[in-house]
């Protein structure tokens, strides 16, 4: 008997004048990391590139789970606050498509898991606010860095990893004011929260502040890609 693996869908970048080949064009982009983590954790991929956010219900409707990549910073007037001089350039193509694919998540009960950006517009998507600049959680430009977690007691993160953990980070923004049932499981050092759940949902609800597609532990995407498997 064939064992069927469930279908994850990861969100994507739009960029201009992507170069490959010969090629200068506008295209969808997402580091391999992230398939490459899903299928090790035993998913399968698809992309979902932005698209009109009116589609995002019917993309939700055709996968198993859900990840929200990370990315570009989202754009401060989506929580109510002035750019900081620090903040990136908006994509507004990608906000509107994500929230769309996070609202229609939470409503089908799909199983979503937020990564850097992917968690922080979980928290705006329900009313909370971000931190537009942390020193000291990005050590060089185009450089991934390490710093340990530690998961709070009880939580759905802490019994995916129970123990402190050092993961891989690279954010300059953060969780301020905790969205709307969201709840924090686990913190770096300096008390920033690097990862926050819903237990109220329907379905399973996780965000992480670092890049698990950039490491070597694949309980997280595991544990995304075993709920996705029981809610189809």
């Amino acid at each position: 008997m064939t064992t069927v693996r469930p279908l994850i869908g990861i969100s994507t970048y739009l960029e201009s004048g992507a170069r490959w080949g010969v090629w200068e064009l506008d295209a969808v982009l997402l580091a391999a990391g992230y398939p490459r983590l899903v299928q090790r954790a035993g998913g399968l991929a698809c992309m979902l590139p932005p698209d009109d956010p009116g589609r995002a219900a019917e993309a939700v409707a055709r996968v198993d789970g859900l990840v929200v990549a990370g990315g570009p910073d989202v754009d401060p007037a989506r929580y109510g606050a002035e750019r900081s001089p620090r903040t990136g350039p908006p994509a507004p193509e990608r906000d509107a498509w994500e929230l769309a694919l996070i609202d229609a998540a939470l409503a089908a009960g799909v199983p979503l898991l937020g990564v850097c950006r992917g968690m922080q517009l979980l928290n705006v998507a329900l009313g909370g606010t971000l931190v537009q600049h942390l020193d000291g959680h990005t050590e060089a430009v185009g450089v991934f860095g390490r710093h340990p977690v530690k998961p709070v007691p009880g939580t759905r993160y802490a019994g995916i990893v129970p123990e402190e953990t050092a993961v891989p980070t690279y954010h300059h923004q953060a969780v301020d004011r905790l969205g709307r049932g969201l709840v924090a499981s686990a913190h770096a050092a300096d008390g920033t929260v690097e990862a926050l759940e819903l237990p109220s949902a329907a379905g399973w609800v996780l965000g992480v502040q670092w890049h698990p597609e950039m490491g070597e532990d694949p309980r997280v995407m595991r544990a995304l890609v075993t709920a996705a498997a029981a809610a189809g």
